[in-house]
């Protein structure tokens, strides 16, 4: 460990793992460490179905669930959008080589006790049971003016600005009904609040089409998940490293950040070798001291032998329960996955309920979500701290990951890595650079 580096990555969580692949491909030079002896981190995929029950301190009964080995069940479920930042990262960097993906085959709304389909185009609106038949109608001339908009030519922005005016004007503009709004900004935008509404349309426009190109690409929901569970992403992209150049070292106790007068880092002991770098990378566990608690997150993962009702029998599913529908302030995210991504024993499906801490009580907070994946066969409830980093890292060269949200897919995770990037290396990440740097069959 005595080399110096450009930079040193601390944890194989999945963020850090695709900075790790994006700093290499960038010709940096970097070393990858990790505590633990698997990679993921808090987002790893834990496999044989013993290893989950003995991680909750539950006993696993005999027989029950099939080979334990057919099982690989995400800690932080989370769906990739198919036209989203994941997949745009995945494709750039040649990291879907060493994956395969299937489609989610639905995406829900609750509303009013139920679940309905998430409408996303002019005829799904019309079919709809969200709405009336008036409100289907202004809620289709939405979507005609959302799918015709293009930021760059303001011919299309009709008479509205919606860089200057927000999306509540624009739903006004189109009277829409607060049920509408709802699931607009909840299902089709993904907020997770409704602080949204005051912010310029186009933003949300924007993650709307996001949405609908999304669902373009494969026709029954927006969402991708790779088979064999996340636990292959971060090692997709550790593999990029090392093509690239990246050192990886696992089970490597990790005991001091080392730095200079000036509060700048110089390097990371382990045991009484140090190894020497001008920037540091990491996830919020490995540096107590430079992060705060921004909140909690609750997750359960419940074991079923059954699809969830009224999604004709999908295999997989998403379903969102805006804020509003429960009297809440953020949402909860209901996820399916199944056998038909080898993530389960045949006929168990993995269920996941997560969202928000707003009381005392997470466990209730959650029950919407769990009533909708009744009768349950098995839960593992977890609430986590979700951590934000004090400050940029600018001065120290320290950058820091927040936690993962609760939320059902990566655009966020996205964000908070290229974010990342851009505080430490000062540049947005060029994605085109790397695409001609790979071969023919990755084009």
């Amino acid at each position: 460990m005595d080399e110096e580096y450009d930079a040193i990555v601390l944890g194989t969580g999945l963020k850090e793992c695709i900075l790790s692949g994006m700093l290499s491909v960038s010709g940096k030079k970097v070393l990858h460490i990790d505590r633990n002896k698997y990679y993921g981190g808090e987002s790893a995929s834990i496999t044989p179905l013993e290893d989950l029950f003995s991680r909750f301190g539950v006993e696993l009964p005999e027989g029950k669930y099939g080979r334990g080995r057919d099982w690989n069940v995400d800690l932080i479920p989370k769906f990739l959008m198919a036209h989203g930042l994941l997949v745009k990262l995945l494709i750039h960097t040649g990291v879907t080589r060493y994956l395969e993906f299937k489609s989610v085959e639905g995406s829900y709304v609750y509303k009013g006790g139920k679940i309905s389909k998430v409408p996303v185009d002019q005829k799904e609106a019309l079919a709809s049971d969200l709405m009336g038949m008036f409100e289907k109608r202004r809620f289709r001339n939405f979507l005609i003016y959302v799918q015709d908009f293009v930021q760059a030519d303001p011919k299309t922005w009709k008479d509205f600005d919606p860089t200057n005016k927000s999306m509540q004007d624009l739903y006004d503009k189109f009277g829409l009904d607060k049920n509408t709004q709802d699931f607009t900004g909840h299902a089709l935008a993904l907020y997770r609040d409704d602080d949204y509404l005051a912010e310029p349309a186009v933003k949300t426009i924007n993650r709307i089409k996001l949405y609908s190109d999304s669902l373009a690409r494969y026709g029954k929901s927006p969402y991708l998940y790779p088979m064999y569970g996340l636990g292959e992403l971060p090692q997709g992209f550790a593999r990029l490293s090392a093509i690239y150049g990246g050192t990886y070292m696992l089970d490597k106790p990790i005991d001091e950040i080392v730095y200079d007068d000036s509060g700048k880092v110089v390097g990371v002991r382990s045991g009484a070798e140090v190894a020497k770098c001008k920037q540091v990378y990491c996830d919020p566990t490995y540096v107590p001291g430079k992060v705060r608690i921004k909140g909690k997150v609750i997750r359960c993962i419940c074991l079923l032998d059954h699809p969830i009702n009224n999604t004709k029998d999908a295999l997989s599913t998403q379903i969102i329960i805006p804020q509003k529908q429960v009297g809440r302030q953020s949402d909860i995210y209901v996820s399916l996955i199944s056998s038909t991504h080898q993530v389960s024993a045949k006929g168990w499906f993995i269920g996941m309920v997560s969202t928000t801490v707003e009381t005392d009580n997470p466990e209730a907070e959650i029950r919407p979500g769990l009533e909708l994946l009744a009768p349950i066969a098995q839960k593992f409830v977890s609430v986590s701290d979700y951590y934000e980093p004090t400050d940029n890292g600018l001065q120290s060269q320290v950058f820091i990951s927040e936690s993962y949200d609760a939320t059902t897919h990566f655009e966020t995770t996205c964000l908070d890595v290229l974010d990342i990037f851009k505080r430490g290396t000062g540049e947005d990440f060029d994605f085109s650079k790397i695409k001609q740097e790979l071969g023919e069959e990755d084009q």
